[in-house]
């Protein structure tokens, strides 16, 4: 049985009404299909049969173009293998005749909207994202329990296709809602039920959804200063007015706030893990949040990014488990706690929005496959998702002082934040250091840093870089503080 019947070459048109001959035209298409690079060397051809169904000529007419595209060398015919395009042609491909008026070519237009916010957005340029030292934001993907995922994923493959493969809920796959409610209410202490529950394609996603839902082109909106980059970039785009509000030991500076925009919409905050600097936002802190929210009238976006990765003393509560006057929406994301690539988020609406929601997400929203959501379901339900947890917990808090134990060679030139939750800290300079260039040489050297700066609305006090732990094995977090000694000893970035 072949397996393999060729490429689809539908895209070849034949004009009956032109002079050439229709064995000319079929050779011509074929001949600029391969040389344009649509067709790759080594790439096989359909059978000449399948090719004059599908172009709509009769068979003689397919094998004498094919014939004679062989004869030229841009076919290889493989006796009971099939017609294969030229090994020769890899990397041998056309590149398009420029055209004069690209010269001049008018930029697209866009709405005003966007024209904005592409000004005005950070970070153009992504980070690299490979294990190693200092990335942060990755997890440790070498100790995801792979066997019961590949298990878990292969039992979906086998059950009712209609599940699987057809349209899911807009809001997102039943059980997992469900089983994201009791996680919640049992580790975060976030009492909900399965219907405040909306499931998205990532953190970034819910931001999105949020900044549509509920900002007002130049509404005044809180933001951690420095804050989190994905976050703020949504919010841009829907036309928020960001205020930057300092950031101290106790999280979020409400009186900072209180005093820059007291008519704020929305306040966005990490208070679990601050991001980046690390802080943990105090109860005095967080009941003060939510008291001036109400009295503002305003809402609040309770990001719990890495928060499951807790690994100090107790945990404070989450806002939203104490949030009694429904004032925050909580935004949860499985690209730390399983793997990035999943792509798979979640937000908690308060019950007062949940049926707007729900006519959004139902309307406007065509949902997250489900497939996805149903093993995810499953290895939450199966207690897979907990045994993991508490095995991160330990292997970051492991990580976190692997990477102090080697903070001594760097002491003299900087100071490294001790964390308690999470996979990331933060490193302070002694002296004022350019960041970027700093950041730069140290990539040129294959560690990967942050600058603080990356992440600030307005320029901060104390300059540094952000160090991330848990991608990288204890070899790479050696190198890397090797890598920074020598950075300081040769002062790049110090005046």
């Amino acid at each position: 049985m072949k397996t393999k019947a060729g490429a689809i070459l539908s895209s070849i048109q034949i004009d009956r009404s032109l002079d050439r001959k229709i064995s000319v035209q079929l050779y011509m298409g074929l001949r600029d299909t391969i040389l344009s690079g649509g067709l790759k060397g080594g790439e096989r051809l359909p059978a000449t049969r399948t090719l004059a169904n599908e172009v709509g000529v009769s068979r003689t007419t397919a094998i004498d173009a094919v014939s004679r595209l062989v004869s030229e060398g841009l076919l290889e015919s493989r006796i009971g293998a099939g017609t294969y395009v030229s090994q020769t042609m890899t990397g041998q491909e056309q590149t398009p005749t420029k055209t004069k008026m690209e010269d001049v070519v008018q930029p697209m237009r866009l709405s005003s909207a966007t024209e904005k916010a592409v000004n005005l957005f950070a970070d153009r340029q992504r980070l690299p994202h490979q294990s190693q030292a200092f990335v942060t934001a990755l997890p440790a993907l070498n100790s995801f329990p792979m066997a019961q995922w590949s298990r878990l994923s292969a039992r979906q493959w086998r059950s009712e296709r209609d599940q699987g493969m057809g349209y899911g809920d807009p809001q997102g796959f039943s059980r997992l809602r469900s089983a994201i409610a009791s996680h919640l209410n049992a580790s975060r202490g976030i009492q909900c039920n399965p219907e405040q529950v909306f499931i998205v394609n990532g953190a970034q996603h819910a931001f999105s959804i949020i900044g549509n839902m509920l900002i007002n082109p130049g509404e005044k909106i809180w933001f951690e200063n420095p804050g989190a980059i994905g976050a703020r970039n949504a919010f841009i785009s829907h036309g928020a007015n960001l205020v930057p509000v300092n950031v101290d030991d106790d999280g979020l500076d409400v009186a900072d706030g209180e005093a820059k925009a007291p008519d704020f919409a929305l306040a966005f905050v990490t208070p679990s893990h601050q991001q980046p600097l690390g802080r943990i936002m105090s109860l005095s802190r967080r009941l003060r949040l939510l008291d001036t929210a109400e009295k503002a009238d305003a809402l609040i976006v309770e990001d719990d990014y890495d928060g499951d990765f807790y690994f100090g003393h107790q945990p404070l509560p989450t806002l939203k488990s104490i949030d009694t006057r429904n004032r925050v929406i909580y935004v949860g994301t499985f690209s730390k706690t399983l793997f990035p690539s999943l792509r798979l988020g979640f937000l908690i609406s308060p019950p007062n929005m949940v049926d707007t929601m729900s006519t959004l997400f139902s309307c406007a929203m065509s949902g997250i496959p489900t497939w996805s959501q149903a093993v995810v379901a499953d290895f939450i339900e199966e207690g897979h998702f907990a045994t993991h947890i508490r095995t991160m917990r330990q292997y970051y808090r492991k990580q976190h002082e692997v990477l102090h134990n080697y903070s001594t060679m760097v002491e003299s030139y900087m100071h490294i934040e001790k964390a308690s939750a999470g996979f990331h800290t933060v490193g302070f300079f002694h002296e004022p250091t350019d960041e970027e260039a700093f950041v730069a040489e140290a990539a040129k050297m294959g560690v990967t840093l942050s600058p603080i700066s990356r992440y600030c609305l307005e320029s901060v006090e104390r300059n540094g870089v952000v160090i991330g732990y848990g991608a990288a094995e204890e070899g790479d977090l050696k190198r890397g503080m090797t890598v920074l000694k020598h950075l300081f000893e040769r002062k790049i970035g110090m005046p």
